[in-house]
């Protein structure tokens, strides 16, 4: 039971709106009516994490198997990580978890339109988006803690359910195999699947 006062974040934001969560019941119907394409999408938006939950969201961007993509905080907080390089999340399942909020808040460096599900996209799949190239790795991407102070539970729920894992709501993981200019708009092609 709620005591009414407001839950205040922990740690550095960004944080979401308490007003714009939604029940997991609406979830699930919005859920239900979404349809990704499954070979060749679009890149909607780039997101670069800085310090202190900054981001920043340019209209293009540099990816390299060295560096990951230039300008994220992945090249300084995990670079050991190769298999964490990029993260890709789906748009439509963004926008309706975000329910009106700045996509940024996810973390996510790249939200597509395409079927990032297991069977679709195994392990091992390559992407070609812009000049660059992708290999989606098995690296699990979760919902943390993180996610469910700025979605809320029902919304960690919905992409943490074992029936749903094959999903992969939550988004997806990526290495750069070989270096390229991004830019929003640009066509995301599986090339082959792992």
């Amino acid at each position: 039971m709620s005591s009414g006062r407001p839950i205040r974040p922990q740690g550095p934001g960004p944080w979401g709106d308490l007003s714009r969560r939604l029940p997991l019941a609406e979830l699930e119907r919005g859920l239900e009516a979404l349809a990704p394409p499954r070979d060749t999408g679009r890149l909607a938006l780039i997101v670069a994490r800085g310090d202190e939950g900054r981001r920043a969201t340019p209209d293009s961007a540099v990816v390299s198997p060295e560096g990951g993509f230039a300008g994220d905080a992945w090249s300084h907080d995990a670079p050991a990580n190769i298999d964490s390089q990029i993260s890709l999340m789906r748009l439509d399942v963004a926008r309706l978890i975000a329910n009106g909020q700045p996509l940024s808040l996810f973390g996510d460096n790249l939200f597509i339109e395409l079927d990032l599900s297991a069977a679709n996209l195994p392990p091992g799949s390559l992407l070609r988006l812009g000049t660059a190239a992708l290999e989606v790795t098995p690296e699990p991407h979760t919902g943390c803690a993180k996610f469910r102070q700025r979605f809320g539970a029902a919304a960690l729920r919905l992409t943490a359910d074992r029936r749903r894992h094959h999903l992969r709501l939550r988004g997806i993981y990526a290495k750069v195999v070989q270096s390229g200019a991004i830019e929003v708009g640009d066509s995301i092609e599986v090339v082959s699947r792992g």
